[in-house]
């Protein structure tokens, strides 16, 4: 049975390999390095792959005018439909209203569900958020209302506490001055390691990071960079306690930003799908089989659900 731990790293595209304006090329990052065989994903380098680990560009554009945005990015990364396609546009940061049925029919949370895995998202919530969407539902991410509309409870301080779920700010540091003064900051070493612990419970571990797309709007080399080894520390725990004999592991985004800080907005550039461990090569083949020369967003979930559904000896049916 392949498992799945996917790392969402909002707005974090493929940028030139300039230090100067791409905090992916500055950042100290060796735990991605060595993952990667020492390379960092940059424009003009291809598709490539090791034993242990399988690297693709892939096209946040999906052949609709205009900078991609997370409202449609991420509905497109999550539900396997082509998002902006559908509302005409690029939009975000939260779905267009004429895509929350097709999130509810659609998300990859649903999708296991219906499938008969099991799914987690990681991130936990303080109470203050849980007030905030009884009055303002309508500004909910993909990710929150997909897990909503597939009966997947979102993760509370409680959580937070025994330790089966992950901050947003990954160490948990914000949480006293968010009303919850009893929770104790980790490391982010701590905070990887609880997501591959979750992984064996899970058929399928989700943790999203919002920090790369602030930062990239901010044009903040200082903060990017921050927010980078902030990750490659949180990768660094998950590959000290993952078994990547029987988990994937996935990182990617929904589109570019950070990347290319001589900007504040989005850009056109591809994203990286990074996939490691357990079915990599078999996973890349079926996002190239789906999107040929030239892969995208959407092709991402029906390649993770064909292999996660093979395992279980039930076929996949887009």
């Amino acid at each position: 049975m392949t498992r799945v731990l996917m790392l969402f790293l909002d707005g974090v595209g493929i940028g030139r390999k300039n230090p100067r304006v791409n905090p992916v090329v500055a950042a100290h990052l060796p735990h991605l390095r060595e993952l990667l065989g020492g390379e960092i994903p940059a424009r003009g380098r291809r598709a490539w792959s090791t034993e242990r680990v399988t690297v693709l560009p892939v096209d946040a554009t999906l052949g609709v005018p205009g900078l991609p945005q997370s409202g449609t990015g991420q509905t497109a990364l999550f539900t396997g439909m082509n998002a902006p396609r559908l509302v005409g546009k690029h939009f975000g940061p939260y779905p267009y209203s004429t895509l929350r049925p097709v999130i509810e029919a659609h998300s990859i949370f649903t999708r296991l569900v219906h499938a008969g895995r099991t799914a987690c998202f990681a991130n936990a919530y303080p109470q203050k958020f849980f007030d905030y969407i009884e009055r303002r539902r309508t500004r909910m991410t993909v990710t929150n209302y997909s897990c909503l509309t597939a009966g997947i409870p979102l993760r509370r301080v409680e959580h937070l506490e025994e330790g089966t779920a992950v901050s947003a700010d990954i160490t948990g540091a914000a949480w006293p001055g968010l009303g919850h003064p009893g929770v104790r900051p980790i490391t982010p070493a701590e905070a990887g390691a609880r997501l591959a612990r979750l992984t064996t419970a899970y058929d399928f571990v989700l943790f999203e990071y919002w920090k790369t797309d602030h930062e990239g709007h901010e044009q903040s080399m200082e903060g990017s960079v921050r927010a980078l080894e902030m990750i490659d520390a949180l990768l660094g725990g998950i590959l000290a306690t993952i078994d990547l004999s029987t988990t994937l592991l996935v990182i990617t985004s929904d589109h570019g930003n950070m990347e290319d800080l001589s900007t504040k907005s989005h850009t056109l550039n591809p994203v990286p799908l990074i996939l490691a461990g357990k079915a990599h090569a078999a996973v890349a083949e079926r996002v190239q089989h789906f999107g040929g020369s030239a892969p995208d967003l959407t092709h991402i979930l029906p390649a993770l659900m064909e292999v996660m559904c093979a395992d279980a000896g039930a076929p996949y049916s887009p």
